[in-house]
């Protein structure tokens, strides 16, 4: 499977690194090289995390990386895994 980043994923992926580049561009740097690695993982258990808790599908999952969400798609049809956001965890009530 391959990986795709849907506009909003990185839309608010550089909303992030922006602010963690304010206390250092070398976090920035690491945090993002950091969180490549953890997102290579994802096409080989692509099951693996858990059912999203914002969306009713069982093809999209929560990807936990240091304290933010990642909501992805896993798109058996075209083999793909679609990243849609990131962000800190927010209560939708």
């Amino acid at each position: 499977m391959i990986i795709y980043k849907d506009e909003q994923f990185i839309k608010s992926l550089d909303s992030i690194l922006d602010y963690i580049a304010k206390d250092g561009l070398d976090y920035a740097i690491s945090f993002n090289r950091k969180l490549k690695k953890a997102i290579e993982i994802i096409p080989h258990f692509p099951y693996k995390a858990r059912k999203s808790f914002y969306h009713n599908s069982e093809n999209i999952r929560d990807f936990i990386f240091k304290g933010y969400t990642i909501p992805y798609l896993i798109d058996n049809q075209n083999n793909k895994i679609v990243l849609l956001d990131i962000f800190k965890w927010i209560d939708r009530k």
